[in-house]
């Protein structure tokens, strides 16, 4: 079991698992058509999650750069860095805080076996 956090703003904004790993994927390879291409997402999906990402905030998550000799790329501004950095804090503080109610709801889970038994 692993427990999904997910912050849910005023309005439709939401931050969650898929935004943060699209991130990590930018991190990775300096462009968002490769962190889609990772997590089987189009271009233009990728894009408007980032479209997204840059207007819940102050300051931009991703900064992109068109063209030039390199073909362009993405990155993470400084305050995208603290975001996922802050986000993947969240998470491990979330998992800490309920590790062991996760631990007592695993030992009283039904096994498959003796769910398949029931039937």
């Amino acid at each position: 079991m692993k427990p999904i956090l997910r912050v849910s703003f005023s309005g439709q904004d939401r931050l969650g698992r898929g935004k943060m790993e699209l991130l990590e994927h930018i991190q990775e390879t300096g462009s968002i058509s490769a962190a889609g291409r990772a997590m089987d997402m189009s271009y233009r999906r990728a894009w408007l999650l980032i479209s997204e990402l840059n207007h819940m905030f102050r300051e931009p998550v991703v900064e992109s750069q068109r063209g030039g000799q390199k073909g362009g790329g993405a990155a993470l501004t400084p305050f995208g860095e603290e975001l996922l950095r802050r986000f993947r804090g969240m998470e491990m503080t979330l998992r800490a805080a309920i590790a062991d109610d996760l631990n007592w709801l695993e030992a009283n889970r039904s096994s498959a076996d003796a769910s398949a038994k029931k039937s």
